[in-house]
């Protein structure tokens, strides 16, 4: 069995946004509670310095200081309640959010992987989630597999504990369209969301949903296009 491989930090020290493109399809892998558990990354959003929407934006502080490192640091924050995950990219104040994945499951994952994500993260009423909305949002992404702000923010990746891995996944397209809850007046224009097009209905919200115009709303990106 070959073991897992986890991307090196070059990988990430890069432009946020080629990083969130190049992130789709590849895997987080965490070990929990002595169990591998993993995540197929299939909605990203990029974040520059320079972007209003972005925290780094509002300037440096202890907090913030793992999106001022170099690529490859993780940059993890609470929002509605729940535990978010970002990665810095190349540049200080860059950075991608991992904003929605879809379980993965394969010989290197805990042989009831997908039973101790759903334990993790039930449905509202304490019933089982339905494994395509499991990881189907930033926090719920977070609380399927285990991943706490006070455990991983500002550090770097760990080969024991978790990673990214490149499976050879590569979405044969990708829609690119603005970012989600951005407010007004804040570049919430900014078309720096990246999601695969093959699980559009898994993501956080649906860029093709009804009444979304190609060229308006949003564009779609062949992969060949972008990895010649």
């Amino acid at each position: 069995m070959r073991a897992p491989s986890p991307l090196p930090d070059s990988f990430f020290d890069r432009d946020a946004q080629t990083l969130a493109r190049d992130l789709l399809g590849k895997i987080i892998r965490h070990r929990h509670q002595g169990h591998w558990l993993a995540a197929r990354i299939i909605e990203t959003e990029a974040y520059y310095l320079v972007d209003k929407g972005s925290h780094a934006s509002l300037g440096y502080t202890e907090k913030r200081k793992a999106l001022f490192l170099d690529g490859g640091h993780i940059y993890m924050y609470y929002a509605r309640g729940g535990d978010s995950l970002n990665f810095s990219a190349q540049g200080p104040g860059n950075a991608v959010l991992i904003k929605s994945a879809t379980p993965w499951i394969d010989q290197h994952c805990a042989s009831d992987a997908l039973a101790r994500m759903q334990a993790n993260n039930p449905a509202a009423d304490g019933g089982t989630r339905p494994s395509e909305r499991l990881c189907a949002g930033q926090t719920l992404l977070c609380k399927a597999l285990g991943l706490r702000v006070p455990d991983w923010d500002a550090r770097r990746f760990d080969p024991q504990r978790l990673f990214v891995e490149d499976v050879g996944l590569r979405p044969p397209q990708i829609i690119q369209c603005p970012r989600l809850g951005i407010p007004h007046g804040r570049d919430e224009h900014l078309p720096y969301r990246f999601v695969d097009a093959a699980y559009v209905r898994q993501c956080t919200r649906n860029p093709l949903r009804r009444g979304q115009v190609e060229g308006r709303d949003f564009y779609l990106l062949n992969s060949e296009e972008l990895h010649p």
